[in-house]
């Protein structure tokens, strides 16, 4: 693949990147108001025959990498999941949709399109009362949750009453119905000696719910009312990871016993050794760390020599040379932005990313510096302050993501080849005097979403997770995650996501391994943006998520079942239209 001039990427502006937050040191969301309807700042007319109990007002709209913004989407924040359902039946009514926001933590256009003006839309904000949290001992232990509670809190309450997950994604202010819809995760496989303990899952968090509450129609009451499926109703596959294309309100999950995890950073291993091919791999390699330990992460910057490599390991009681840490967030060097990397991201806003080896080398030594001096490189403490550790405070990159399954074997193989494959494209944009990625990437390992973690008879797979088993794979136990970073604001980058994500769908087949996005991040890549290949989101993705499942079990199951719950399509978008239609 030769690298091209084409300046054409869908990018937004430094100032909608910034966001106006770099003086305070944090690319934070700010909204740019908030009207309600007799304010003289509304911009347009208010919904038509709102409900009159719901408050509802005009504010700013903006994902994670600020990729999609809008100034002025009628808004809402309901009281109770039975307004939710108010909602829903007034917009069947007068012709409306409802999106689910929560923190908008997120990079896919699940919630709103990049374009959407928002008009015919009003957003359901989960985040202000949908966030009752209550935990039962069980057997089996279970945490019931609303919507709109955040990850930092929900774990906080589930540590504080001795129980635990056994790997969550690093970010806490993300929505536990905004991770469920899209089967949020973290990195754990079994470590070598240990012994699952009833309630965890390795897979997704999706795999931990035993039942959920969503807002359907009911045919035979002609509307939109509440409707609770358990985990062994079979239309409960469609729900567990919906993508945005329903309306969840609560759930329940299983709980395990509460673990304390050591956190050990390396930043002395040579990529080359970490991402050996496996014929010269040895006790230093990627798969070694995940076999011994069964938690890790490597994070590689572009034109370094060492990532940073976290293994995480069970710890009862606090090893000699750890350091105990009370609370989650403790790289506090990764989630605040330095004068050096103001004026990186201003050079490459305008077009400039010659400075991309040089600034890469600087990220590495912020982090060997940055966990010397916090005293961070060995910690220890209860679960949940090792594994949160991502801030909304730090750079708002955007990220392409797959999940490739395959088996525990094959673990230092994929990384090993998506190493080689990526490091020779690099080059080959190098050698064009082009850079258009600035960003790390992230590997990570899980399990997959076994039905059998799941503490009920006759527990249902979730049609859409990304780590659904395939059934005619019986060897695939495992999930390798590759995520690839850069600043949104950079000249190329999603030309330089096609080309990857090409090689990725073809190399990781047969009976090697198998691809799926992660919902999250960015896919379906052309040179022009992410979710914009036609082919793939309406060929590729299909036949993923079919492939070696029976015939009432695969995508068209899904999109069914879902459409069959919302035949009004009341819970979707544009973008959702396409992928579902």
């Amino acid at each position: 693949m030769e690298p091209r001039h084409d300046r054409s990427d869908r990018r937004p502006s430094r100032r909608a990147f910034l966001g106006g937050a770099a003086a305070a040191g944090a690319l934070a969301w700010v909204p740019v108001f908030r009207a309600t309807p007799a304010s003289a700042q509304a911009t347009s007319s208010p919904p038509p025959n709102f409900p009159s109990s719901i408050a509802v007002y005009q504010q700013a709209y903006e994902n994670w990498a600020q990729m999609i913004v809008i100034d002025d989407v009628w808004t809402c924040a309901p009281a109770s999941a039975g307004d939710v359902v108010t909602l829903a039946n007034w917009a069947h009514a007068n012709g409306y949709r409802l999106r689910a926001k929560g923190m908008s933590h997120g990079w896919s256009p699940i919630v709103l399109p990049a374009g959407n003006t928002g008009a015919g839309y009003v957003l359901v904000d989960t985040t202000q009362s949908l966030t009752s949290v209550s935990i039962t001992a069980g057997p089996p232990a279970t945490v019931t949750a609303q919507a709109g509670v955040t990850m930092d809190a929900l774990t906080a309450s589930v540590a504080a009453a001795g129980y635990g997950f056994c790997a969550i994604p690093a970010p806490g202010d993300i929505t536990l119905g905004g991770a469920l819809a899209i089967n949020a995760h973290g990195s754990a496989i079994p470590g070598t000696g240990e012994t699952p303990l009833s309630g965890q899952t390795y897979g997704s968090l999706s795999n931990l719910i035993l039942s959920l509450t969503a807002v359907v129609w009911s045919s035979a009451q002609g509307e939109y009312v509440l409707k609770t499926f358990q985990r062994d109703d079979p239309d409960i596959r469609a729900f567990l990871a919906h993508l945005g294309r329903a309306f969840v309100t609560e759930v329940t999950l299983q709980v395990a016993a509460s673990q304390n995890l050591r956190c050990q950073s390396w930043v002395d291993i040579s990529a080359a050794t970490l991402f050996a091919p496996p014929a010269t791999a040895g006790s230093n390699s990627f798969a070694s760390y995940a076999e011994g330990a069964g938690r890790v992460e490597a994070i590689w910057f572009p034109f370094t020599s060492t990532p940073w490599l976290k293994v995480w390991s069970i710890a009862p009681t606090k090893p000699a040379l750890s350091i105990a840490v009370t609370s989650p967030y403790n790289y506090s060097f990764t989630n605040s932005i330095t004068p050096a990397e103001n004026t990186f991201f201003d050079e490459v806003a305008t077009g400039d990313t010659s400075g991309t080896p040089a600034f890469e080398g600087t990220a590495l030594a912020l982090a060997e510096t940055g966990l010397v001096f916090t005293g961070t490189w060995d910690i220890w403490s209860q679960w949940q302050n090792v594994l949160l550790y991502v801030k909304p405070t730090t750079v708002r990159i955007v990220e392409a993501g797959f999940a490739v399954i395959t088996s525990r074997a094959n673990i230092q193989q994929v990384v090993s080849d998506f190493y080689t494959q990526y490091t020779t494209l690099l080059s080959t944009y190098a050698s064009a005097g082009e850079y258009p990625m600035n960003g790390p990437i992230e590997i990570r390992v899980t399990g997959l979403d076994q039905p059998a973690d799941a503490l009920v008879t006759g527990a249902q797979s979730p049609i859409l997770s990304s780590v659904r088993p395939r059934p005619d794979e019986t060897g695939w136990d495992v999930a390798v995650w590759l995520d690839m970073g850069t600043l949104p604001v950079t000249a190329g980058f999603s030309q330089f996501y096609a080309a990857m994500e090409s090689w990725i769908w073809s190399h990781y087949t047969g009976s090697y391994a198998t691809v799926r996005p992660e919902w999250s991040k960015a896919w379906a890549c052309t040179s022009s943006a992410p979710w914009t290949n036609t082919t793939i989101l309406g060929t590729t993705i299909p036949a993923a998520v079919s492939a070696g499942q029976a015939s009432d079990d695969g995508w068209s199951t899904a999109v069914s079942i879902l459409t069959g719950y919302d035949p009004n399509g009341v819970f979707s978008n544009p973008f959702l239209d396409t992928l579902f239609g």
